[in-house]
């Protein structure tokens, strides 16, 4: 295949580059950006006249419920959602059924999304065995399976001995452990404390089951300088925390979902089960914290948080119904909708959601990492055509992800994606 895609702004963050040009790939790879080489007769052109070409984007929190139900077809459904996004490069947790806590099974899931020539998967293997905090995992063959890091996904581990440990091996090695800052005990509310969930009758997770984790690991960082990525910030203090932490030098980097970006507790409404996401829906003073910390890079990346949850898990009472939302397919629009209320230049928001995640992962992406979040002459052809132009509805017709249950159900959301390119091959189109 010999792709031209003309006459868009190509917009390449990492680089700084931001003209009007014309993109010619070829054998997968990107062959020039600018001016058309002489002897290039490409197969199929894409108009991008009006739009923006930039590279695929890189989403650093991407549940696919795979391995656990292949029977429903949740990776062939996730992956069409991925690229219907725009995303060509996603890491998925490791709290599937069973958990990746094996080599085989990060082959298997591999396998399977590699035959699908969709988005790229980077698994994230476990921290611990089964997730359950008390014998670590065999980081070594994990890693050779293809795990670009090591978490407990939603699982904090209640002993900080095991911590440690895991991060004095995780040092070693040169592995990156991904945690969400959660202290276990205070963690367990299903709804951020203050005065709604007092009126709601809703258990609480106060600011300082956060706060105290972050604590916690930034001691075992100074001790072990392990490299941790904390995933889905969602308090004030979480960012200033952060924020220090990252003014002394620690080796630490961080994300947030687009669903603590937009909304807060009050979106909850009437107990609408659409809104029992994990982490909690907090206070407007943190969701503007979390913009604010976005936007100077103390947040280092956005992230679709995107959790595919059955209707029927759904339908249940607020406080019984199944954490999650989807969210690739939104990611794009998500991230615009902030840029235009905050009045941020359109590259500044595209690094959010690809050089910057791209840099967090870094070496771990191997002989992609000259590729991945950036349009590199030679580099594999990775890239999105993205309209800023005009809104769209967001409903269940909408979606192709198996999960429809979003938050953002009803809303108006801002451009769409037009094409995603995965290796040189158009994976999705708009019609």
């Amino acid at each position: 295949m010999k792709l031209l895609i003309q006459n868009g702004r190509v917009i390449d963050p990492a680089s700084g580059f931001d003209q009007t040009a014309d993109v010619t790939i070829a054998a997968g790879r990107i062959v020039a950006v600018g001016q058309l080489p002489a002897d290039f007769k490409p197969n199929r052109v894409i108009d991008a006249h009006g739009c923006i070409v930039a590279p695929g984007l890189v989403d650093l929190a991407a549940r696919l419920r795979e391995p656990g139900q292949e029977h429903a077809g949740m990776l062939e459904s996730e992956m069409a959602a991925a690229v219907a996004g725009g995303v060509t490069c996603l890491v998925c947790p490791p709290d599937t059924d069973p958990v990746l806590d094996e080599p085989g099974l990060v082959e298997m899931l591999r396998y399977r999304a590699e035959k699908l020539h969709q988005a790229r998967v980077l698994p994230l293997g476990a921290l611990t065995v089964g997730l359950k905090g008390d014998v670590l995992t065999e980081m070594g063959q994990l890693t050779a399976a293809g795990c670009v890091g090591f978490s407990q996904a939603e699982v904090p581990i209640a002993s900080t001995q095991v911590l440690q440990r895991a991060l004095q091996y995780a040092s070693t090695f040169g592995y990156t452990v991904w945690l969400r800052p959660q202290e276990l005990h205070l963690g367990k509310g299903v709804a951020a404390s203050g005065p709604l969930a007092t009126r709601m009758g809703l258990s609480g997770v106060s600011v300082a089951a956060e706060t105290i984790a972050l604590h916690t690991i930034f001691e075992l960082v100074r001790s072990t300088r392990a490299r941790v990525h904390l995933c889905r910030i969602s308090s004030a203090q979480g960012v200033e925390l952060i924020r220090k932490a990252k003014a002394e030098g620690l080796p630490v980097t961080a994300d947030v979902s687009i669903n603590s970006l937009h909304l807060t507790d009050a979106d909850m409404g009437y107990f609408d089960s659409r809104s029992r996401l994990t982490p909690v829906l907090r206070q407007q003073r943190d969701r503007d914290a979390l913009r604010a910390g976005l936007a100077d890079g103390t947040i280092d990346a956005l992230v679709s948080d995107h959790t595919p949850v059955d209707a029927d898990a759904k339908a249940l009472p607020f406080a019984e119904a199944e954490p999650g939302a989807t969210g690739m397919e939104l990611l794009w629009s998500l991230a615009l909708k902030w840029g235009q209320e905050a009045a941020l230049p359109v590259p500044q928001v595209l690094s959010r959601l690809t050089a910057d995640p791209a840099r967090v992962l870094g070496t771990t992406l191997g002989n992609l990492q000259d590729s991945v979040g950036h349009l590199a002459v030679g580099g594999v052809a990775d890239v999105c055509v993205l309209s800023t132009e005009g809104h769209w509805l967001v409903s269940e017709a909408s979606l192709r992800t198996q999960g429809k249950s979003t938050p953002f159900s009803g809303y108006e959301l801002p451009g769409r994606v037009l094409a995603t390119v995965v290796g040189g091959q158009v994976a999705f189109e708009a019609a």
